[in-house]
């Protein structure tokens, strides 16, 4: 059984989520945990039939919307999240300097303000980083939690930085692109340390590249990890399986 870690899964990209689901666990991809990370995203997911066995929630704010959340928004998460048994951690919150650094501070004080949430909750958090890491690394040593860092594509150096943080690195499509960096990673972490993701509908593993990604494309994810680390595919599968069941406290 393959778990896919990080998807979005909205009506506002044409899926059928019914369908979706059905597709993955015909590909042995049994358990999804789907990313809602704005209010209106958080407000649809109950609105999307995903009543499934193995279907899972993260419920937090993107550093995108960072300069619009208010006092009453983060209540209104904290209370969503309690009101909801399908979740299972926090995310994806994080700090992204590639399109927007002119608010750093803002998006600094929102993701310190879910961080502290996720510790008092005891709740595992979805970690999104981009030309981030410095920032995203000072801040996360500040606390005593535990999550996936979602899409990593930093160093080496920094993927063990934050695995002596106790992190996961989430860990998708983006390894099968030819020449990816992303390769070298995964060559160089140990197998307990990764989740599986696909960050769906985004960034489709080859040969679908450029195609709207499912976790139905978990096992080609799984494959390479394989091939790159020489073992086989099983192993990948319940390592992997394995951590995200331990990280996100999943009863299966």
């Amino acid at each position: 059984m393959f778990i896919d870690t990080h998807l979005h899964l909205s009506r506002n990209y044409g899926e059928n989520p019914v369908k979706f689901v059905k597709n993955a666990v015909l590909n042995n991809v049994k358990v999804m945990i789907v990313s809602f990370c704005d209010k209106d995203s958080i407000i649809e997911s109950g609105k999307l039939e995903l009543n499934f066995p193995g279907v899972y929630y993260s419920f937090g704010f993107h550093p995108d919307v960072a300069s619009i959340i208010e006092n009453d928004d983060i209540d209104f998460l904290v209370k969503m999240i309690n009101d909801n048994e399908k979740v299972v951690s926090i995310g994806e919150i994080g700090l992204d300097y590639y399109y927007k650094k002119e608010n750093r501070l803002d998006q600094i004080k929102l993701f310190e303000r879910q961080l502290k949430i996720a510790e008092e909750m005891n709740l595992p958090v979805v970690i999104h980083s981009r030309d981030a890491a410095c920032d995203t690394y000072d801040i996360l040593s500040k606390y005593n939690i535990s999550g996936v860092i979602h899409c990593f594509s930093g160093s080496l150096e920094m993927a063990m930085k934050y695995i002596k943080l106790g992190f996961y690195i989430g860990i998708g499509g983006v390894v099968t692109f030819k020449n990816s960096k992303l390769q070298d990673v995964v060559k160089n972490i140990p197998l307990t340390s990764i989740v599986l993701e696909t960050d769906s509908p985004y960034l489709a593993p080859d040969p679908y590249r450029g195609t709207t990604n499912e976790s139905k494309n978990i096992p080609i994810i799984a494959k390479k990890i394989a091939e790159l680390k020489g073992v086989s595919v099983e192993e990948v599968m319940n390592i992997t399986s394995k951590n995200a069941i331990s990280l996100f406290d999943l009863h299966l």
